[in-house]
């Protein structure tokens, strides 16, 4: 079975706590690696990186943290995976630069002509249904399994 990084796992439950526990109030990196169960350290990067990214929005000063920058609803799981790997967003603009099927396969011909065009087709297809499935949609998850977030807030986002 292929798993997803543990840069993208982390990437993807930060994004979702806050979502989940945020809302008017930015929600504070310490608070985050707490539930996450991991180093503050750890977690910064990958929050810089979507901040970059403009999934995020840092908020500095003493009650500062990080809120989403859009709607639950229209961050997709495909927009993080992109940009956690480097991938170029389907809009054009590049995150950075992972290698494509075709490098990663062997020259040979068996690779170039099956196994490469197969690995772009799942991939194209697994893209697809990441990109089907939002914010919201794993905080309903959250929901459904029980989770409580810290705090009832009125917004998932401000502007």
């Amino acid at each position: 079975m292929l798993k997803p990084s543990k840069k993208l796992s982390l990437a993807l439950e930060a994004v979702t706590d806050i979502a989940f526990h945020g809302g008017s109030d930015p929600v504070q990196s310490q608070d985050i690696a707490r539930r996450l169960n991991l180093p503050r350290r750890y977690l910064e990067q990958v929050m810089q990186q979507l901040v970059r990214a403009g999934l995020l929005k840092g908020v500095r000063g003493p009650r500062g943290g990080y809120r989403l920058a859009r709607e639950r609803r229209r961050i997709s799981v495909g927009e993080i995976v992109r940009v956690v790997q480097g991938e170029p967003d389907p809009n054009g603009s590049a995150h950075g630069g992972g290698a494509t099927a075709e490098e990663q396969v062997a020259g040979s011909p068996l690779g170039a002509q099956v196994i490469t065009p197969f690995f772009e087709r799942t991939e194209r297809e697994l893209m697809q249904r990441l990109d089907d499935v939002s914010i919201e949609d794993l905080c309903q998850e959250a929901r459904r399994a029980g989770l409580v977030g810290d705090q009832a807030r009125s917004a998932d986002f401000v502007i």
